[in-house]
């Protein structure tokens, strides 16, 4: 047997009087002799009960026998989109794994007929709903297939891009819905903030040149400040003359708690008071504020 060594398991150890060959290197076993003993384990597997030891050998022998068929179909999307050729082969391997289960002996289909499907239904299913840098609704993913479509072809026909009445009328939907398509597909990859502000300059990049990061706007900090005025002011408008006189001179003046009392003629303490007083005040104003 090519590829892989092979040896009878005692029916002691395998729990039954029928055992199946002990692979030990499944991985390694070549494609031709793989369909081979791919449909001795799946006989046995059939007969095998769930859970037992014996059971999770076969299946698990039949998963490592056939990851070839998931590194075939997978290699059929290596170029496509961003996905990691690792993940692509988790993921068709979940569909081998789905093939397996739901693989019956009796349909006289060859395994690997049967299970091809599955893996590539699987990876398209991860593209579809993984590849996109902005999540978007599937309506609207599915809309952008079909845009890019009627784009194409309109184009050849007319020479030039169509126009959103264009493509509308193309697709039998409304001009609303293009739009909508057409922005949405906009979050099916997601730039560098790296990237040069003109594209066409990409090679100042090296000497310095302006990126999109560089213009980026960001929260500026002075303006809680700002709004934080605009709701303190009418606050302040429903104290009394002392009350906005003490909270002038210590916010406005800064003057010391005890240059406050000495000026009112009361103590250090009592001016500490009041203004403990007046600044929870405010503060539960502002937090009612709308």
């Amino acid at each position: 047997m090519t590829a892989h060594t092979a040896r009878t398991a005692e029916a002691q150890t395998m729990g039954t009087t029928d055992a199946l060959p002990w692979i030990e290197d499944a991985g390694k076993v070549a494609p031709k002799d793989a369909r081979a003993l791919s449909r001795l384990f799946f006989d046995r597997l059939q007969v095998l009960e769930e859970g037992t030891v014996e059971h999770q050998y076969a299946r698990n022998t039949l998963i490592e026998m056939n990851l070839s068929l998931v590194r075939f179909a997978a290699g059929r999307f290596r170029n496509r989109g961003s996905g990691d050729m690792e993940d692509i082969i988790q993921v068709g391997t979940i569909g081998l794994i789905k093939a397996i289960d739901r693989f019956d002996l009796s349909r006289e289909v060859e395994f690997t007929s049967f299970a091809i499907p599955y893996i590539v239904g699987e990876i398209k299913r991860f593209f579809r709903d993984t590849s996109w840098a902005v999540h978007v609704p599937r309506r609207l993913q599915e809309l952008r297939v079909e845009l890019a479509k009627s784009k194409e072809s309109l184009s050849g026909d007319l020479d030039r891009e169509p126009t959103v009445q264009e493509l509308a009328e193309d697709l039998g939907i409304d001009e609303g819905e293009v739009t909508e398509g057409i922005v949405a597909a906009n979050g099916y990859t997601a730039g560098s903030l790296d990237m040069p502000t003109d594209t066409a300059e990409s090679w100042k990049l090296s000497a310095g040149g302006r990126t999109f990061a560089d213009v980026l706007g960001e929260p500026d900090p002075a303006m809680e400040t700002v709004e934080n005025l605009h709701a303190l002011a009418p606050l302040l408008c429903e104290l009394d003359g002392r009350e906005r006189r003490i909270i002038d001179m210590r916010f406005g003046q800064e003057m010391t708690q005890a240059q406050i009392g000495e000026h009112l003629g009361i103590s250090q303490m009592h001016v500490s008071r009041l203004l403990s007083r007046l600044l929870r005040k405010l503060r539960t104003g502002m937090l009612t504020e709308d």
